[in-house]
């Protein structure tokens, strides 16, 4: 009986461009996440999450692959992945690596052999090639980075692509594509991966005759509150059916985790039915709202749906899709949160304001039973950076559509690791792929370890609680508490956190931890404390 430590543990997803740089090209890369594991592992996370990192173009930083088992030499080589390997499961850590299925980048050999070969061919048959409508493509389709979902090639025909058009979707009715992932899975466990983050899981199937679709004006671009044609369909499910088989012939809880945007939690449970995946990432809990009766609501319908289907629930709060939530959760009403902010952006809030709901909430999440995602530089409590150059842009959303959406840069700037260092000790060189703003020297780590109320001492804190107290295996208990307030009892530890406006009075024990200043006794407003 192995011990199925996915079912409670912390994992922290490491953006490879943006953690560390050892060689100096402004670049992250695996040795300069090698170099950095001592911080995981202080901080006190159990699983390292590493975004792409596969042979790309990296028109779409890394989800565009052209050899889905190779090292890009912008990170490094596989000598560098297995040292990685290496001294993470040496330092007590797993790690999880972030595979991209549902397209892959034009440049892989399939695709350009696709496009020197006819219509009806099997080349063009591992991809979505279809007939026109006259000139007009298929159907009418959107990518979610903007624009048509269709490009043209030269002999008339159409090939779909949900993103770029450097990133055409795989046909998953193909047995040779799926033949060919089942190998990628082996390749990268048998050099001892501790399991998968599968992006866009909810894609990959699409439905029968590719109907027309057409969004509501508030839908989200990676899911919607009715059926959609290209998001969910049920034969996904027999393709997690086999990779699960494929996990279950290695030792050590391999694990699959579904990066599927569904519009509710009970639909995404069913990527993580006994026999599919082991998580799925909670995204209805990700893009709630700082509002004491929504959250209490989505954390009883993510404790029921998961636990319906024998799964632990997940919680996230930021990632490398979204503002940071230090930034997020306090913007006002008038701000584009679904597509990025920039220096035009109204309702920005004052960053103090801004990370003191962000540390609150960060409390509460690390308080639920289950397993917690924490993105690089949250616990630094970096906001989102707003002011990034335009020409200093990468993100394919700001030039697909033409400027009017930001896109996700401004969670992707490098981190930074020393306030007095060249580019804030990310790279030796001061180089940095996306620029990092001045304000940056002030979250450094180095400016922080130690500090009594720093955010980083704080996630040590409420991290190593976690673990003494076994919360991510407790259950909870919800307490009644002042109006605009969310109180509950995890194992021998209470939780209040103070959503409203005013003051309230302190649960009754010893304090163990708080997201910040306890003026007279009390708890203030966009607080949380830990009482044991």
């Amino acid at each position: 009986m192995t011990n199925e430590w996915w079912r409670s543990a912390v994992i922290y997803q490491v953006y490879p461009r943006s953690f560390a740089d050892a060689s100096g090209d402004g670049v992250g890369d695996l040795a300069g996440i090698t170099s950095r594991l001592d911080h995981l592992r202080d901080l006190g996370v159990d699983v390292v999450w590493l975004s792409p990192f596969m042979t790309s173009p990296q028109k779409d930083a890394g989800y565009d692959v052209s050899d889905y088992r190779d090292v890009d030499p912008l990170f490094g080589t596989l000598d560098d992945f297995d040292a990685l390997i290496v001294r993470a499961h040496g330092l007590d850590l797993r790690v999880i690596v972030d595979l991209v299925p549902n397209h892959s980048s034009d440049q892989h050999p399939w695709f350009q052999e696709a496009l020197a070969s006819e219509p009806g061919s099997a080349a063009r048959g591992r991809y979505m090639f279809r007939e026109g409508d006259g000139d007009q493509p298929p159907n009418n389709w959107q990518s979610v980075f903007g624009g048509p979902a269709w490009t043209r090639v030269a002999d008339g025909q159409w090939y779909l692509h949900l993103f770029d058009a450097s990133q055409p979707d795989f046909d998953w009715s193909n047995d040779e594509v799926r033949a060919d992932f089942r190998t990628t899975l082996r390749f990268w466990l048998d050099r001892g991966a501790d399991g998968f983050r599968v992006d866009v899981a909810h894609g990959l199937v699409k439905a029968d005759g590719l109907p027309d679709y057409t969004p509501p004006e508030d839908a989200d671009s990676m899911g919607g509150a009715e059926p959609v044609p290209y998001w969910g369909q049920d034969g996904v499910h027999d393709v997690y059916r086999e990779w699960h088989a494929v996990l279950a012939e290695y030792e050590g809880d391999r694990v699959l985790c579904a990066e599927a945007w569904m519009p509710t939690v009970g639909e995404i449970a069913k990527w993580v039915r006994p026999d599919e995946m082991h998580q799925a990432f909670n995204f209805s809990y990700l893009m709630s709202e700082w509002d004491a009766e929504g959250l209490r609501g989505v954390i009883d319908d993510s404790l029921a749906a998961f636990g319906a289907v024998g799964a632990p629930s997940t919680w996230v709060l930021s990632n490398h899709d979204v503002i940071r939530h230090a930034t997020r959760l306090a913007l006002g009403d008038e701000s584009p949160q679904g597509h990025g902010i920039g220096p035009t952006s109204l309702g920005i809030p004052d960053t103090a304001f801004a990370l003191r709901r962000g540390n609150a909430a960060t409390a509460v999440m690390l308080a639920l039973p289950g397993s917690a995602y924490i993105y690089q530089g949250e616990e630094l409590g970096l906001p989102e950076v707003i002011d990034i150059p335009d020409d200093a842009r990468q993100d394919p959303t700001w030039f697909r559509t033409n400027g009017e959406r930001y896109g996700r840069d401004g969670c992707r700037v490098p981190i930074p690791w020393s306030a007095a260092s060249p580019a804030f000790g990310f790279s030796e060189t001061g180089a940095s792929w996306l620029p990092q703003p001045d304000s940056w020297a002030a979250y450094a780590r180095d400016a922080q370890a130690g500090i009594d109320g720093s955010t980083l001492e704080l996630y040590r804190a409420l991290l190593r609680l976690r673990r003494e107290r076994g919360l991510g295996k407790g259950g909870l208990e919800w307490l009644e508490s002042p109006a605009g307030t969310l109180s509950f009892r995890n194992g021998d530890v209470t939780v209040l956190a103070n959503v409203s406006a005013d003051p309230v009075d302190l649960p009754a024990g010893q304090v163990l931890a708080a997201s910040g200043p306890l003026p007279d006794g009390r708890l203030p407003s966009d607080t949380t404390v830990w009482v044991g």
